[in-house]
């Protein structure tokens, strides 16, 4: 931390991902410094440079070995995570990682232990966990209003055109690591479970649609089974043309909760219903991935922030988005071997 008391960051990635951290970076001016940029593209350094005013590198060396950097917020490709935070993790500082946490489970699974060993704050980017919907949803759940649980559904319904796929890596098991799952629907999955916890059999059918031409899956189905014994759905496509919101259903014994991206409802078997609603961010559900507002970006970065200050867990941590990339395997497993299988 600068001796202004603000927290000094390091941004490594400055492709499609970045302009929502940036802007919410410099949002937080009074909390955090953008000591440096890096990309290994010199455009994507001039083109950030100009457009944000922040300072860029011609090395990540460089971010890694300053010491008054406190921590890194890494938005590269997938393929990369593991050695990247591995170096964080040897230069000491903490860690901002664009989700998905890697290209499978066992190389998440590392960085995860990592971070803990070395007892360096690993944060997810998960913004949707921002959304009001949610936040207002997982207390009334807390407080046991819903009652309990007995069906848990989601749909995430994207449109990507092929000129999308066609960017070198996209959809790809070497740099994504897989298709609409890890990539899109892996923000819907990550707050269902953690509105409903993680389902402990599951059964899909993950396909490549003719829409897309294309490596891995761009429409899935499953259906799973809770420990509770509550039963659910998930859908997830990229072939939706010309994109709907994702959705979220919890049906309760008290009642039901039913949440769209920037609006829900909560209705109560007792007479109450409860109107939820978001800044509307369009949720980049069509062609243009990044057609949202960056206020759900400004919240996990100042709460991240405030997680560094407090020295406790982010809200969205290593441990957290494992169970995702959890769920994710399985129903890959389950639609490859034809069968029910285990979270």
């Amino acid at each position: 931390m600068s001796g202004s008391g603000k927290f000094r960051a390091g941004i490594i990635g400055l492709g499609m991902a970045c302009p929502p951290h940036a802007q919410s970076l410099l949002d937080l001016g009074q909390e955090v410094d953008i000591a440096a940029a890096f990309s290994p593209s010199p455009e994507r350094r001039a083109t950030f440079a100009e457009r944000f005013g922040l300072p860029v590198v011609d090395s990540g060396d460089e971010i890694f070995n300053d010491p008054s950097i406190d921590y890194v917020i890494i938005l590269t490709p997938p393929n990369t995570h593991l050695e990247l935070v591995q170096r964080a993790v040897h230069a000491g500082k903490h860690v901002l990682l664009e989700k998905p946490l890697d290209v499978t489970y066992e190389r998440s699974q590392q960085i995860v232990d990592l971070a803990s060993k070395a007892n360096i704050k690993l944060g997810v980017v998960f913004q949707r966990r921002f959304r009001r919907t949610f936040s207002e949803t997982a207390r009334l759940l807390a407080e046991g209003e819903l009652g309990e649980i007995v069906s848990v559904s989601m749909r995430l319904s994207n449109w990507r055109p092929q000129s999308y796929y066609d960017e070198p890596g996209r959809g790809t098991i070497t740099r994504d690591g897989g298709g609409v799952l890890l990539t899109q629907a892996i923000h819907t999955i990550d707050q269902m479970i953690t509105l409903a916890g993680l389902p402990t059999q599951v059964s899909a059918f993950a396909v490549t649609s003719p829409v897309h031409d294309m490596e891995t899956e761009d429409l899935v189905h499953a259906t799973m089974r809770f420990d509770n014994g509550a039963v659910g759905s998930l859908s997830a496509t990229t072939a939706a043309y010309p994109g709907y919101p994702d959705e979220i259903e919890i049906l309760g014994t008290k009642g039901s909760a039913r949440l769209g991206s920037d609006s829900g409802t909560v209705a109560l078997m007792d007479g109450r219903r409860i109107d939820l609603a978001d800044a509307v961010d369009g949720g980049g559900i069509g062609a243009d991935p990044m057609a949202f507002s960056h206020h759900n970006h400004l919240a996990l970065h100042k709460a991240f922030i405030e997680a560094l200050r407090d020295n406790r867990e982010p809200m969205a941590s290593g441990d957290q988005a494992l169970k995702a990339h959890r769920l994710i395997t399985a129903i890959l497993r389950a639609s490859e071997e034809e069968k029910m299988v285990s979270v």
